[in-house]
């Protein structure tokens, strides 16, 4: 999922889809709380008329037929009037604001001596209090089933709120997909043109510097001065392109034969140490030795020929570690994460080369796309530990 976020399609539906669901769930809550008052009115509504109904049944019934009264509302509506007693053990509702509603409306219809309760003498239910005659001594609890409480949401509803969102989001990731494609196949096209127009043309100007260019140390300022920008033209392109990895699994890789033969195109400028495990995990292999390649180059470019670079590849735990370390100049640890943006070089020692300032931000992404980072150390003794970790399990 993380490989999926890094890319434009992605990023963009992700951000459509939680804008979506956030407002889903903003009209679910303001839905909930303009329904909660008129529900709570109708509710104590309700009770307020079934005890005024067994009031006027109870004053009404002849006194030998009360109780059979009582016994056929239990029956045939589950009502129960109880005698109020003063040991009476009764819970008051939860300080939500359903209740506090329900509260205040029965009250307001029943009277101010009247008591709301979610459970009497260890039993639960909706009871409510009430007197025969207003402001007579003989108070009673009504009690109602618990279910006349309860809110029941359809099924159905559910059913279809879960089609319409995700038609919502199909409709999303249709959009997205729609606008998004084209400007990826433009870019595409975009980096082929650059690549084309400008690197042909610095080709024809390193070789008319090599043929007409007669002063030595000229001709070697001048093909350095293009060899920087061919080198800047392809930093560009490496930034802009996906980095290899939209659309492409990922391969079962001998990192430890991967930096070996990296290792072996430099030399005695490069020395490798590794660790000796076997270190095959999933990666795709451009893109990281794209990456390895990048931090050697700055390395050599900062560092001098005097010590060789060394390359080194452990584990730490459940990571891998991919070391590239030199003995140059250093970066001050409180710059590190700053020279991992784009277009951004160094202000101290290590500015002394030429370049965009993509290099760095080049390998923090390709790095990223493998669930990975790269960390900028201070090395003991001086210089810089650039190391790639890697997820290893």
């Amino acid at each position: 999922m993380r490989l999926l976020s890094q890319s434009l399609l992605w990023r963009s539906f992700l951000l459509i889809a939680a804008l979506i669901l956030v407002a889903v769930a903003l009209w679910l809550a303001l839905f909930r709380k303009a329904e909660m008052e008129p529900r709570a009115q109708m509710l104590a509504q309700t009770i307020a008329s079934v005890a005024n109904l067994t009031r006027t049944a109870l004053l009404t019934a002849r006194p030998e037929r009360r109780l059979d009264l009582l016994a056929e509302l239990s029956d045939t509506e589950g009502l129960h009037v109880l005698p109020a007693e003063p040991g009476d053990r009764f819970e008051a509702p939860p300080p939500t604001a359903f209740s506090r509603h329900l509260a205040r409306a029965l009250v307001a219809r029943l009277g101010p001596d009247t008591r709301l309760a979610f459970s009497l003498n260890g039993e639960p239910g909706l009871f409510v209090s009430f007197r025969i005659f207003p402001g007579a001594e003989g108070e009673y609890w009504l009690a109602l089933p618990p279910e006349r409480l309860e809110r029941h949401l359809p099924r159905q509803w559910l059913g279809w709120g879960a089609v319409v969102l995700l038609l919502a989001l199909a409709g999303a990731w249709l959009i997205v997909y729609r606008i998004v494609r084209p400007i990826e196949e433009e870019r595409a096209l975009l980096l082929a043109g650059i690549s084309h127009d400008l690197r042909t043309p610095l080709a024809r100007l390193r070789m008319e510097t090599e043929l007409s260019v007669a002063d030595a140390e000229a001709r070697a300022g001048m093909a350095a001065d293009i060899a920087e920008m061919d080198r800047t033209i392809g930093q560009f392109l490496d930034f802009a392109r996906p980095q290899g990895l939209d659309g492409k699994a990922k391969l079962t890789t001998d990192l430890a034969a991967l930096l070996t033969e990296i290792a072996a195109r430099y030399g005695e400028r490069v020395k490798c140490r590794l660790a000796k495990a076997d270190f095959q995990i999933p990666v795709h292999p451009e893109p990281l030795r794209r990456a390895i390649v990048n931090l050697i180059e700055n390395a050599l470019r900062h560092a001098g020929l005097a010590v060789p670079i060394e390359l080194e590849l452990s584990r730490e735990g459940s990571k891998l570690v991919i070391a590239i370390l030199d003995r140059g100049p250093g970066i001050a640890p409180a710059e590190a994460e700053r020279l991992k943006q784009p277009f951004t070089r160094g202000e101290a020692a290590r500015t002394g080369a030429g370049g965009a300032g993509l290099g760095l931000a080049i390998v923090e992404r390709i790095a990223k796309a493998h669930a990975g980072r790269l960390e900028l150390l201070p090395r003991d003794g001086g210089g810089l530990a650039a190391r790639i970790i890697l997820p290893f399990s």
